[in-house]
């Protein structure tokens, strides 16, 4: 019996020196980083995708004689309305991702947010060019006379300097005072959306639709803030007795 109990327990202790569970365990974070790096390559084409999938429709509606009668005005809204979309579209992506847990939609922020600046432009250049016939005097008359369309343009100002620090060079000049920086485009966005209510003469349903949903989006972040702040609150009441007894 004893014979037979030391001969099992060798043999069923041999195979536990075998290798092959750690070559396993070293290669699935190779492979989990190669799956995450194509995730992101396919959401970033869909991204791209989908940025310029509005023009290529107004092209080809150009092309067609499927404009309506008034075919510079529909041009000119169909612009402002496709930077709006990709304006709460850009700020969705951080609630979204906090409530999903969905990390791989951080990157996805900056080529949304340069989308949104890139219609915004040609909505204003459309104004300007097509619209107004580059008449500097009736454009800065028309600014300034009309509310709506100086919150308009103050918010394509706003943009602008967004989207030249957009770059992980000027994240790293900038530091923390790059996240400031950036948070004009809560601003830039608000007067966006009141530049399209009162635009809109008539018809507010669309407007008050993207007021709620900016709405929402603040509330969430403002919610999700709570919290961070009480436990940065509570970590700082901890620290001065850490220092007494460290003292």
């Amino acid at each position: 019996m004893r014979g037979w109990i030391s001969g099992s327990t060798t043999e069923r202790t041999e195979p536990a020196r075998a290798d092959p569970p750690r070559r396993r365990s070293r290669a699935r974070p190779v492979e989990r980083r190669l799956n995450k790096k194509r995730r992101l390559l396919l959401l970033k084409g869909l991204v791209w995708l989908g940025g310029l999938a509005p023009l290529v429709w107004l092209i080809w509606r150009g092309l067609t004689d499927r404009l309506g009668a008034n075919p510079i005005e529909e041009v000119l809204h169909h612009l402002g309305d496709t930077a709006l979309i990709y304006l709460l579209v850009t700020l969705s992506i951080t609630p979204v991702r906090r409530i999903t847990g969905w990390n791989s939609l951080a990157p996805l922020r900056r080529p949304i947010g340069l989308f949104a600046f890139f219609y915004l432009t040609m909505h204003f250049l459309w104004y300007a060019i097509v619209d107004q016939t580059l008449d500097f005097e009736f454009i800065i008359e028309d600014v300034v006379e009309r509310p709506y369309i100086l919150a308009g343009f103050t918010a394509w100002l706003l943009l602008i300097p967004l989207a030249i620090t957009s770059t992980k060079g000027w994240i790293r000049r900038l530091k923390k005072n790059w996240l400031r920086l950036h948070r004009l485009v809560y601003l830039s966005t608000g007067l966006g959306l009141l530049h399209f209510y009162w635009q809109v003469k008539a018809d507010t349903y669309w407007p008050i639709v993207a007021i709620t949903v900016m709405v929402v989006l603040m509330l969430l972040r403002i919610r999700r803030r709570k919290p961070r702040r009480e436990r940065e609150r509570t970590v700082a009441a901890k620290r001065p007795s850490q220092r007494s007894l460290a003292d």
